[in-house]
């Protein structure tokens, strides 16, 4: 007897590199680190949300190796510093967890050095620990910048996003200010939000140096810096745009010897798709290569690399787990798959910029499999998701009327808390989900509770 290959298990092994990742089957189900994801849901119900913290030091490690194979093997005289962007996620429980692989922590705004303040008083960073500072400042970010500057932290590094910034910081310090300078980029002509809205312009770092810092005993500039939106990528634009901005830091770096350090800001891409491969140690190589050949080719010592690794830390670290409430043949080619949670307010980057995540059924892998539309439960006509990254369309196990199958969505980890309100008003007044924390030992702990009526009848000024 023959079995057609139809069922769901053979579609991801067919489809996907699998098993990897920590993903894999066991009987008809899928395990996460060997944690049966079932075990979850009717542990703590669905919708649900988790976070495998071990995969936060995992990714950090992984990184810090690769910089320093590429920086071996290239005879590379320069050092290498992980600093972790907080806006990617600025829970207690992601700082903790990464703080014990000795990294430094890259800011955005005025509320991240309160953060850096009860860091330092739990003795989880110390004065010597960076702290690189960038963002569009108000004065009130400058004001922190300055406090701790004046408390005598000693790697606070200012990183300037335009000039006027630069008047703003010395005015609320009599101390030396140790700074960068943020470059524009030219984004790829192809990225659809095209803009060189951060940063100073190329053309005006050396007379904006030689005009306002030289010769200034108020300030030491330390390090530039750049971001690229798209990220890093083997791409002619990306190679073309960090040789511009190595060109740039050896320009500057003949006439300011104080200047040491380039921060090639983060971007290191994660898995969103079981489907593809990423060669982290060909990039890691490139980059370090590249930046010496440079550097060798105008006779100027390599620069320290910095990197500001958000999404990269704690990404892959996250999970959402759905169920599906019910099914809607809508017509003859739309099959809908309807979850007990919106789109919208628990993954708002598929809704907000298209962004796909690892997408895996949890049971009934030994089911024939459709191709399904999958929709959250506001009254939002947006609040669905149906395309994967590899298929361009979700596949899931059949299912009749009244079966129950959970789903997850997988290396969610940055953003979508922030995004999404935590802890605030959700749209529709659907609240945010249970929030579980789980460690090397694989066990879990519940961090926060699913939203209740009370909380937001309070913020919404009922009570």
């Amino acid at each position: 007897m023959i079995m057609l290959k139809n069922r769901y298990k053979d579609l991801i092994d067919q489809t996907f590199f699998f098993p990897r990742h920590g993903f894999e089957e066991k009987n008809n189900e899928l395990y996460y680190n060997n944690i049966r994801l079932m075990d979850l849901t009717e542990k703590y119900q669905s919708p649900l949300k988790f976070t495998y913290l071990p995969k936060i030091s995992a990714q950090i490690n992984n990184a810090k190796r690769w910089f320093q194979r590429a920086i071996e093997k290239n005879d590379y005289q320069g050092t290498y510093t992980y600093s972790y962007c907080t806006k990617s996620s600025h829970f207690k429980f992601i700082l903790d967890e990464a703080l014990k692989n000795d990294i430094h922590i890259e800011t955005s705004s005025g509320f991240d050095i309160d953060i850096i303040r009860a860091l330092y008083l739990e003795k989880k960073i110390s004065k010597s620990t960076f702290l690189l500072h960038n963002g569009f400042k108000t004065q009130d970010y400058l004001d922190k910048i300055a406090a701790l500057i004046n408390d005598d932290f000693e790697n606070v590094v200012c990183i300037l996003d335009n000039k006027d910034e630069l008047l703003q910081l010395g005015n609320a310090t009599t101390k030396e200010c140790t700074i960068g300078l943020r470059l524009a980029t030219n984004e790829d002509p192809n990225f659809l939000l095209y803009n060189s809205r951060l940063g100073i312009r190329y053309n005006d770092v050396i007379p904006f140096y030689n005009e306002k810092i030289k010769g200034n005993s108020k300030f030491k500039l330390k390090m530039l810096h750049f971001f690229i939106n798209t990220g890093i990528k083997d791409t002619s634009y990306y190679w073309s745009e960090l040789a511009r901005q190595v060109e740039k830091y050896c320009e500057l770096k003949l006439i300011c010897p104080e200047l040491d350090s380039l921060d090639i800001g983060g971007g290191l891409p994660i898995y969103n798709s079981l489907g593809v491969e990423i060669d982290y140690e060909y990039l890691i190589d490139q980059i370090v290569s590249s930046i010496k050949a440079i550097c060798d080719d105008r006779n100027v010592p390599v620069p320290n690399i910095f990197t500001e690794f958000g999404s990269f830390t704690v990404g892959e670290s996250g999970g959402a787990l759905y169920s599906v409430l019910g099914i809607k043949q809508q017509n003859d080619s739309e099959l809908w798959y309807m979850i007990d949670s919106s789109f919208i307010n628990t993954l708002p980057d598929t809704w907000g910029i298209g962004q796909k995540f690892i997408l895996l059924a949890l049971n009934h892998w030994d089911r024939p499999y459709e191709r399904v539309n999958l929709g959250g439960i506001t009254c939002d006509g947006m609040d669905y998701y149906n395309s994967e990254v590899q298929a361009n369309q979700v596949f899931m196990p059949k299912i009749k009327s009244g079966e129950k199958l959970h789903i997850g969505f997988f290396h969610t980890g940055a953003y979508q808390e922030s995004i999404g309100g935590y802890g605030g008003l959700q749209h529709c007044l659907l609240p945010a989900p249970k929030h579980i924390l789980i460690d090397a030992q694989n066990n879990s702990t519940v961090f926060s509770e699913e939203q209740n009526a009370q909380s937001m009848m309070k913020i919404l000024g009922y009570q």
